[in-house]
């Protein structure tokens, strides 16, 4: 540089680094290029939007109308479906609340309420034979007992035989007339009151029929009898023990058969008598002779 010459280095560097103003024009370039990339993010969102929305006009419109040609017959809406199958549930005010556990509900068909029905009945049975049979050996037990302490019989035991080969059954002067025939609607005999241990004696010649345990009877003895012609059967019940007399035996009028007791159905000692003739029943205490 020659002596004399402005410098103007200093000026030329200064003026290359000076910052450039910002002019009108570039500011609407900068907001031009801003809403093009505002626009190119959100024109993909509008699309899926629009395509939803699309799908959605379809959907309601082609399946109500496939709908309409499957159905044959009324329609019904969802409302009256679920009514039809409604369960109703009524509770008793005076029901209580109880702990269920597997025995506790009930047979839900009719073949499991049959058998329901079957095995109670059974139980029942079974319940009603033990009872009887308890009762029995109860029965069978005091008699053997009443046997051992009863006194012995020490009266008459001779019977007196009338014309046509029928004795009274117990001994003259040994008893007293209790229950008739009918007595309460259903007795079908006589009572004889007498004491543990009376003999008893066959009415008539005639042979066993049975001998033993009879239910309601007790120990008690069945004969049958041939008398003018009739078929005659008696009946000897409530005897304190087992009948000395045994079925097919044949017995003779006036025979000890047995003895006064108060075995099954009975509440002190007594004889049961019953006379059935061809198969009716007769008063004992019309048709035998007094003694």
């Amino acid at each position: 540089m020659s002596a004399g010459a402005p410098d103007t280095s200093d000026r030329t560097a200064t003026a290359a680094v000076a910052p450039r103003k910002i002019t009108r024009s570039d500011v609407r370039r900068a907001e031009r290029a801003m809403r093009a990339e505002s626009t190119r993010t959100v024109r993909p969102l509008r699309a899926a939007g629009t395509m939803a929305a699309v799908l959605a006009l379809l959907a309601g419109v082609a399946i109500p109308a496939y709908a309409a040609t499957q159905s044959g017959g009324e329609q019904v809406t969802a409302h009256e479906v679920a009514e039809a199958d409604a369960q109703s549930l009524t509770v008793d005010e005076g029901s209580t609340a109880s702990q269920l556990n597997a025995t506790s509900y009930s047979a839900t068909t009719a073949e499991e309420i049959e058998k329901k029905k079957a095995a109670e009945e059974a139980a029942k049975r079974a319940k009603e034979m033990a009872a009887a049979a308890a009762k029995a050996a109860a029965n069978q037990a005091a008699a053997n007992q009443g046997s051992g302490q009863a006194a012995a019989y020490t009266g008459n035991t001779t019977p007196t035989v009338s014309a046509d080969g029928v004795v009274f059954p117990l001994p003259s002067g040994s008893w007293t007339a209790g229950r008739g025939l009918w007595d309460s609607g259903y007795h079908q005999g006589w009572d004889l009151l007498a004491s543990a241990n009376t003999p008893i004696f066959a009415i008539a010649d005639g042979t066993v029929s049975s001998a033993g345990w009879s239910g309601g009877y007790g120990n008690a003895v069945f004969i049958n009898h041939n008398i003018g012609g009739d078929a005659v059967r008696s009946t000897y019940g409530h005897m304190i023990s087992t009948p000395i007399v045994s079925p097919g035996q044949q017995v003779s009028a006036g025979q000890i058969i047995g003895y006064v007791g108060s075995t099954g159905s009975s509440t002190a000692n007594h004889l049961h008598i019953e006379i059935h003739i061809n198969g009716a029943v007769v008063a004992p205490e019309n048709w035998l002779p007094r003694n």
